[in-house]
This record gives structure tokens, C-alpha cells and sequence, in this order.
């Protein structure tokens, strides 16, 4: 009796979504200051690192890598949900089996750091860890929250209040990263950058912080 194998993502799809979304990233490098061609590279690269290392679907945590912040492309400070109509479009026009596009996008959602949590799939679980790592890196802070700030539109407050109203819990409750080796590798850098963005949220209750930055804005 034959069976009917499950639809995958060729090779050519791949690389006909990493063209799309690189030309999208382009064509609105103005508007994604912080979620342009050099974050979404940076996560492809990472998860699929971990997801050959946890034994995920390697082609579909790559795809979904691609396209998991196309919702910044739709709306400024947006949620994954925002995206999906231009996700599944990406995917359908690079010839993803519809079955598969809708798993990705679920791998995407999955792995939204506001509402992913301890038990999450294999595959979400390797994208989460490649953007919490982007997320944690000691520069994103120092370099790339500026350009986050005037992406999305957002004050200083709010993103600080953001982060660790997000992230912290993860931290405490031992999920920040789903991967070992990548939890032993960058949780120092994690819980610095949780404790800097704690820092700042204590010093924005400081009325002369406020007048400070009031000052040089």
C-alpha cells in the first residue's frame, strides 16, 4: 500500500522567499531601521543553526525565520498577526504547499515572545532562540534600540517597560532560551541586558531623569 508524503519546502521555494523578503527589506530599508535585512538574516542564520541541532524541520524553521517580522513591513509596532496576510502571499507566490504555509505561520506565532511559552514546537522553539539571542546580543541596547524607538514610533518608557514585562518572566522561570547550549552560552548576556532594561525603568521614575532627557531631545 503506498503512502502519500507529506508536502515539504523545496530548496527553491527557500531561496524564492529569501529573494522576496530581501527585496521587500530594501525597497522599505527607511522604515525598518531595527527589523531590516540585517535582523532577519541574523535570525535565519541563528535558527537554523539551532534547528539542526534540535532536530526540527530545518527548511521550515529557515522559511519561517524569513518571514517572521514581514508584519513591521504591513504596520509600525505590530504584532505577528499583522503580517499574516502578506506571509502566506510570500510563501504562496514562492510555491510553499498552502498545508505548510499555514504551519509556518503558526511556528511564527508560536514563537512571539509576548505569548510563547515553555512548550512551544521544536521549530518555534529554534526561531524564538535565534530572536532572543538578536534581542540579548550586549550592541542591540547600545546600537540598534535607538533605531527601534524611531521604527516603531514608540518612547523610551514604553519599549523599557516592553522588554521587561516580556522578557523577565521567561528569565525567572528558566525558558529564556529553549536550547541548552545556547542557554549556557548567552544567558549572561541576557540577564545583563534584562538588569539594563530594569535600570532604565527604575531611572524613568527619577523626575530629573525626565527633564534630563527632555533636555537633549
Amino acid at each position: 500500500m503506498s503512502t502519500v508524503s507529506a508536502p515539504t519546502i523545496t530548496a527553491q521555494a527557500v531561496s524564492e522567499v529569501e529573494r522576496e523578503v530581501w527585496r521587500l527589506c530594501r525597497t522599505l530599508a527607511a522604515k525598518l531601521q531595527f527589523h531590516g535585512w540585517h535582523h532577519v538574516s541574523f535570525v535565519r542564520d541563528k535558527a537554523v543553526d539551532f534547528a539542526r541541532r534540535n532536530g526540527a524541520d530545518v527548511a521550515l524553521v529557515e522559511v519561517a525565520a524569513l518571514v517572521h517580522d514581514v508584519n513591521y513591513m504591513v504596520r509600525k509596532n505590530s504584532l505577528p498577526v499583522d503580517g499574516r496576510r502578506l506571509r502566506l502571499s510570500i510563501l504562496a507566490d514562492a510555491g510553499v504547499p498552502d498545508a505548510v504555509a499555514v504551519r509556518v505561520d503558526v511556528v511564527v506565532e508560536e514563537a512571539e515572545m509576548r505569548t510563547r511559552h515553555r512548550h512551544i514546537s521544536l521549530e518555534a522553539q529554534a526561531l524564538s532562540d535565534a530572536d532572543t539571542l538578536f534581542k540579548a546580543l550586549p550592541v542591540t541596547p547600545v546600537v540598534l534600540a535607538p533605531r527601534y524607538l524611531e521604527e516603531n514610533g514608540i518612547t523610551l518608557r514604553e519599549l523599557a517597560h516592553k522588554i521587561v514585562g516580556e522578557q523577565q518572566a521567561k528569565q525567572d522561570e528558566g525558558y529564556y532560551f529553549y536550547d541548552p547550549e545556547a542557554a549556557a552560552t548567552y544567558s549572561r548576556w541576557a540577564t545583563a541586558n534584562l538588569e539594563l532594561w530594569q535600570c532604565i525603568v527604575e531611572s524613568l521614575n527619577d523626575p530629573t531623569v525626565d527633564r534630563l532627557l527632555a533636555d537633549v531631545s
